[in-house]
């Protein structure tokens, strides 16, 4: 289990949402890490981890409004978090 401060990102309710954020987000970020508990998934990237809407809608092949879509399915994250109607990205930031 990786307790590395630099690493930021959310987590996620398993299902097929999930699966298709992560998907999205390997696309956009190197070195993901997935800490699956079974109920949750828990997505650690070193620094910046950046999700696109687009690549979203385009794996799930409908539609998908940040930030409300993206609420329902994450519980916590860790990092600085800031959302548009395009793009969510988590980071490192000031303790």
């Amino acid at each position: 289990m990786s307790r590395d401060p630099e690493r930021v990102g959310p987590v996620l309710e398993a299902g097929e949402v999930a699966s298709a954020l992560i998907a999205a987000i390997r696309e956009h970020n190197p070195e993901v890490e997935i800490q699956d508990r079974g109920a949750y998934l828990r997505v650690l990237v070193r620094g910046r981890c950046v999700l696109s809407r687009q690549a979203v809608e385009r794996l799930l092949g409908r539609g998908f409004r940040l930030p409300g879509d993206l609420e329902l399915v994450m519980p916590s994250f860790k990092g600085a978090f800031s959302v548009s109607e395009e793009e969510a990205v988590w980071e490192t930031g000031p303790a």
